[in-house]
């Protein structure tokens, strides 16, 4: 007997649902920051086994859009919501997920719900206990588990949950296959981790990252990124005095992809002033946001 599904991860901003993802699967698939709204696509992640092909998938945190860009985001989730064969909805002891109509949604599909309360390591046993009842009560249907993704508290009990509740099914994707991603993809979202990381206030948001370029030498890996800005103003920001940020970025994304292809990496930034890109169509399509 072998079993497969889609397991769909939701929550609100920085909840901890790429940290989830990567914690279940044991490979960095989702980049994670402190920030809020690092996740902008729906990106897959699959755990082979055997017997089982679990298909996870982490969304953007659940928001009111404000920009154009966010209105697509916010489709990855509402796509998420459609093909489920199971939900974890993701939360934590600081804040609920205050979204009456998606809960709705989900309790209203009969499809089985794992509510996780992230982020137990920071409070108290009281705290967990009462935000557990609290989530019983109101969903009585539903398996609520404390846990920690950051430290891996429970999540062998949610793993063998997610086994037990998976329909019966053949894979969904080649049982060699990490994720649904092309390489491309991977390569953009390492160099945004590190605009995410070591820029602050509105830079991050501001910025997309394209692969012009990926040229695969044998021992050595060519690519080309544009950073993509909203103003001109973000541009000098984002290269520094005398180049050194963009630099610095280059260097520490080079690394980790040096790691995640296990090859030898030479790469090209570069910036570009694409004005107002979060609003506009005909960029968020061109950055991938309206073919999914």
């Amino acid at each position: 007997m072998h079993k497969a599904g889609f397991v769909n991860i939701i929550g609100d901003p920085n909840v901890g649902k790429s940290t989830l993802m990567n914690a279940l699967i044991g490979e960095k698939i989702s980049i994670i920051t402190p920030k809020a709204q690092t996740t902008r696509h729906r990106i897959m992640g699959l755990l082979n086994g055997d017997d089982y092909q679990v298909v996870f998938s982490d969304t953007p945190g659940v928001l009111k859009p404000g920009y154009k860009l966010q209105q697509y985001m916010m489709r990855f989730v509402r796509s998420a919501l459609d093909d489920a064969d199971l939900f974890i909805v993701l939360t934590d002891l600081q804040k609920d997920f205050d979204h009456p109509h998606i809960l709705k949604q989900i309790k209203d599909s009969g499809i089985p719900v794992l509510l996780l309360i992230n982020k137990v390591d920071l409070g108290t046993q009281d705290q967990v206990v009462y935000k557990s009842e609290q989530w019983k009560k109101n969903f009585p249907d539903w398996l609520v588990l404390p846990i920690s993704a950051l430290v891996g508290f429970n999540l062998d009990q949610v793993f063998d949950k997610i086994l037990e509740l998976l329909p019966e099914s053949p894979p969904f994707f080649p049982k060699d296959d990490l994720t649904d991603k092309p390489m491309r993809f991977f390569v953009a979202e390492m160099v945004r981790e590190k605009i995410l990381m070591n820029y602050q206030q509105e830079i991050p948001y501001s910025v997309e990252v394209i692969v012009e370029s990926y040229k695969d030498e044998g021992n050595l890996v060519r690519i080309r990124c544009v950073i993509h800005v909203a103003r001109e103003s973000q541009k000098g920001i984002i290269i520094g005095q005398q180049g050194k940020m963009l630099k610095k970025i280059g260097t520490l994304a080079r690394k980790e992809m040096e790691t995640f292809i296990g090859k030898k990496v030479f790469l090209e930034l570069h910036v570009k002033v694409s004005k107002n890109w979060r609003e506009s169509e005909s960029h968020l399509k061109r950055f991938g946001y309206l073919d999914q």
